[in-house]
């Protein structure tokens, strides 16, 4: 709230407010502030007071003044004899509404928002946007005694005082090798590199086997940050509309009659964000397209420890042949460890390999260690069934509070998150549910261009409190 008796002015409080949350990111380029009238209600204050506000930030070139549209968090572009410039032409007969090309440049920073969200804390209160399990939900006692255990004099000395293995720790390969067999994925410890992270294992692949210019195909919905991370090196986005059973097979085959697109990224199990799996026709048909058309695919399966094992997946159809898969262990053991893996075709793990050399030349060996330990012993597999129990509970509580509080499920809950619209401007909401400590996950951070959305994504695990929902309800009814 803002304070009449604090020793700053009204004007300097609500600017300031504005300003940190644009710095931190938290307000996204090209997001719009909310009217003045409507901003002078949410904090009780004068329309003038707003006014006096915004010219604060027109001032520090934070924001920008758009004619009969209102105030927006500024962004830096191309100027725009130069952005025309740089896109091609739109083929004849091809739907625009599926034609999009990333500007070259700075990526979007809008796709870090959530991240920067879970350095900036926001309050104590859960954070509905948020995409991995509460703290509490991954606390374990065998994560420390693994790192105890692999940590004594000698073992520090054998591994800690040179490089580790180029690959990554033969022991957590060889685990990794049997856990992919469970999955019916074959892959040997030979075609399995480790990494600091799942992003990191995908930005080895987008580096290894792709140039700036070249077309890629994405899912969309999705995650912003492989948007912005994929803008960021250069590539031409092709969004394909995700649907229930798998991508929209006829935008597909459109992209690759008309751009040879050399990559396609996908998340077939728990979709981000709609939680929609991959059905066999639809891995079948994708798998022909890309033999087809002679291209890559990235199966991100970084929800496999909540899924079920028979769920289909694109690497164990493909043989690893086509397809390299992705995944990591952030979301179900511990964000910090960083470790992630992906497993290739052996024609490109030499090529892979000298990517990651060449930015990271190896991988701590120590967590990777612990990491083997922790799944040799199955303690990684109870832990992920204890998560897994525990989350359908959690799901099925929120689910029940989002349908009370008017919510519609534009998916069928499964998984981590829910797909859900709530039938007003998400971007206007989460500025809202901001002032009250809740961090959202508005719809339009899910798109390769920002567009309004009334849909947002919620964390099952974290929107079980009655008391977030009775405040969503009370902003949607007020908007």
């Amino acid at each position: 709230m803002l304070m009449k008796a604090s020793s700053q002015s009204l004007t300097e409080q609500l600017a300031g407010r504005f300003s940190e949350r644009i710095r931190n990111r938290l307000l996204a380029p090209g997001a719009r502030l909310p009217s003045v009238r409507q901003c002078a209600g949410q904090h009780g204050v004068s329309p003038s007071t707003v006014v006096a506000a915004y010219d604060q930030l027109l001032a520090q070139g934070l924001v920008e003044a758009r004619k009969n549209r209102g105030f927006f968090v500024r962004e830096a572009s191309l100027p725009a004899a130069e952005e025309a410039a740089q896109a091609p032409a739109v083929p004849a007969g091809f739907n625009a509404a599926h034609w999009i090309v990333a500007r070259r440049g700075p990526a979007p920073v809008n796709a870090t928002s959530l991240i920067r969200g879970m350095f900036h804390k926001i309050s104590n209160k859960p954070q509905p946007g948020m995409g991995v399990f509460p703290s509490d939900w991954l606390e374990s006692t065998f994560m420390p005694a693994a790192v105890r255990k692999v940590t004594t004099t000698r073992a520090l000395h054998e591994f800690s005082l040179q490089y580790g293995e180029p690959l990554g720790d033969t022991g957590l390969r060889r685990a990794l090798a049997t856990k992919l067999a469970a999955l019916n994925v074959p892959a040997s410890p030979q075609q399995i590199i480790t990494s600091v992270g799942a992003t990191h294992a995908l930005d080895i692949v987008s580096r290894t086997l792709l140039r700036p210019g070249d077309p890629v195909m994405v899912e969309e919905p999705g995650w912003a940050v492989e948007f912005a991370r994929l803008t960021a090196l250069g590539m031409h986005l092709l969004p394909v509309p995700r649907r229930a059973d798998g991508p929209d097979l006829e935008v597909m085959a459109k992209y690759c009659a008309v751009h040879k697109p050399k990559l396609y990224v996908s998340v077939s199990v728990f979709h981000n964000p709609t939680s929609y799996c991959l059905s066999p026709g639809s891995a079948h048909r994708v798998l022909q397209l890309a033999n087809q058309h002679d291209f890559h695919i990235v199966e991100d399966d970084t929800y496999s420890h909540i899924a079920p094992p028979h769920a289909t997946r694109l690497s164990a159809l493909d043989g690893l042949q086509r397809t390299i898969y992705v995944s990591g262990f952030a979301k179900i053991l511990a964000p910090n460890w960083r470790i992630g893996f992906l497993a290739a075709p052996p024609a490109l793990v030499e090529q892979l390999l000298d990517t990651k050399l060449l930015a990271t030349l190896t991988t701590p060996a120590l967590l990777e260690k612990a990491l083997a330990l922790c799944i040799e012993q199955g303690q990684l597999r109870r832990h992920c069934e204890r998560i897994r129990t525990r989350l359908d509970v959690a799901r099925g509580r929120s689910v029940k509070l989002a349908l009370q509080a008017g919510c519609r499920f534009a998916a069928e809950p499964a998984g981590l998150f829910g797909w859900v619209d709530t039938g007003v401007d998400t971007d206007a909401l989460a500025q809202r549910m901001l002032d009250e400590g809740y961090l959202l996950a508005p719809g339009a951070l899910f798109h390769a261009e920002r567009t309004p959305s009334t849909l947002m994504r919620i964390n099952f695990a974290t929107t079980q409190d009655a008391a977030f929902w009775k405040k969503y309800a009370e902003l949607v009814r007020r908007m």
